[in-house]
């Protein structure tokens, strides 16, 4: 906690409604399995990062009416504030969250993640809000070319246009990001998301 700021970890989430999430690993394994697999992956991620002390945890919630209906979340999620993405791709959410209040929380540094990275562990974001010690922006690369988490110090304030013309959902998801940053960055380790069938039949054979 740099000057005394406290630390801010966003996790974002779809409400897990079948139909609504994960419906490239759906496709493969089916809706059912796909969303029991997003909902208990979301609880064990609220799980494993919610009681530290380190940092505060968020839940950014989608569709925006979704945050106001426990019933749609695993128990897990009360250990979250919850909040809103708001309109707009994905970039302009996830800047959203980054920049300052009401949107974004309080002053201090912020870490967003996603919900489908099984491997996340409480050390990785321990190393992001560490990095952001040294660093304006940290990011953590996926294997397929996107990346898991992204922070920002926030002093000063994170780049208006972090999240410009990037295109999502693509292998070249981070390198687009990265494209007009200068060494004001820090990367962590790389990591797995589960999006299609193979990723899940990877992840139960290790």
């Amino acid at each position: 906690m740099p000057d005394g700021l406290p630390n801010h970890l966003v996790v974002f989430a779809k409400a897990p409604v079948m139909g609504a999430v994960k419906r490239r690993l759906a496709a493969d394994i089916g809706p059912v399995a796909a969303t029991r697999f997003y909902r208990a992956t979301l609880a064990a991620l609220l799980r494993r990062l919610g009681g530290d002390p380190r940092w505060r945890l968020w839940l950014a919630a989608t569709p925006d009416r979704a945050g106001q209906d426990p019933s749609l979340w695993p128990a897990e999620a009360a250990r979250a504030r919850l909040r809103p993405q708001g309109p707009g791709d994905l970039g302009a959410r996830m800047a959203r969250m980054l920049g300052p209040p009401p949107f974004g929380p309080p002053a201090g540094p912020v870490v967003l993640v996603g919900s489908d990275i099984p491997a996340i562990q409480p050390r990785h974001i321990a190393d992001a809000f560490l990095a952001l010690e040294r660093h304006a922006l940290v990011f953590g690369p996926a294997a397929d070319g996107g990346f898991w988490l992204a922070g920002a110090r926030r002093r000063p304030a994170a780049p208006r246009r972090l999240f410009g013309n990037v295109r999502w959902s693509t292998p070249h998801a981070l390198a687009d990001t990265l494209r007009t940053l200068s060494d004001c960055l820090a990367l962590l380790d790389t990591l797995d998301d589960v999006d299609d069938g193979r990723a899940y039949e990877n992840r139960h054979m290790r």
